[in-house]
């Protein structure tokens, strides 16, 4: 089943092109890869789908239904979440509480909301962090919290941006294996990485973006050995591995 779809999509601000007809479509139950250089449009891209941007033209369709122009709020209301490259809790706060926060997104009960915000720490192995200010977390348990105030308000479609960025290697692996297990449980994700080892074992598909364009969409093998991937974004390095 599609769940989401974008046909044509563009983005331009001024004169420079964001992104340029950008047209992809991710099943329910995928983990789809968004690779490309800095500055390739990705983060634009994601902007777009979550409300932040409208696009210039072209449709977004969530759900069988085109959601281009709908607000942040709205979207998270229907089932579209994302995560941030910089993380900012509510840093003088609880974790408990950064995570209700994002449950009240679609409910307005306190007790449902930190219901919810619980289950979603345990879920995640945190709730022994429950009560721990957001300001004394490590930077992969800064991670997982950003993932949490996302999976509180019951997301269908879950956008993550970099959000293994600045993690060690274990980190890296234990964070792959989150959002294995997330998947399992029913949420399809689209994921912006730069670290190739992690998106390359993740997804099931990966879509090359280039000056806004996208160059290359396939199974992670196709992609790593596209020539238009190696020379864009890779390096012969990584090719010849």
């Amino acid at each position: 089943m599609r769940l989401l779809e974008l046909h044509r999509v563009s983005k331009h601000f001024g004169g420079i092109r964001a992104v340029e007809d950008f047209s992809l479509e991710v099943q329910a139950g995928e983990i789809v890869g968004l690779i490309g250089p800095n500055g390739a449009g990705k983060s634009t891209l994601f902007n777009c789908v979550a409300g932040v941007f409208p696009p210039t033209s072209g449709e977004i369709v969530f759900q069988g239904k085109r959601i281009e122009g709908r607000k942040p709020w709205e979207l998270c209301r229907l089932g579209i979440a994302r995560t941030f490259q910089i993380v900012k809790p509510f840093a003088s706060r609880t974790v408990l509480y950064n995570v209700t926060v994002g449950a009240f997104a679609t409910t307005s009960r306190l007790a449902e909301a930190e219901r919810r915000a619980l289950a979603v720490l345990r879920t995640l192995h945190m709730e022994e962090k429950a009560h721990v200010r957001a300001a004394n977390l490590t930077i992969a348990d800064r991670k997982r919290l950003e993932i949490a105030r996302a999976l509180a308000t019951r997301p269908r479609l879950l956008l993550l941006d970099e959000v293994m960025a600045g993690l060690r290697p274990t980190e890296v692996d234990e964070m792959v294996e989150v959002i294995r297990r997330l998947r399992d449980s029913g949420i399809t994700f689209f994921v912006i990485e730069h670290i190739m080892r992690a998106v390359m074992a993740l997804s099931d598909r990966i879509a090359v973006l280039h000056f806004g364009h996208k160059i290359a969409e396939g199974l992670p093998a196709e992609v790593a050995r596209d020539d238009r991937v190696i020379k864009a974004y890779l390096g012969e390095d990584y090719g010849a591995a």
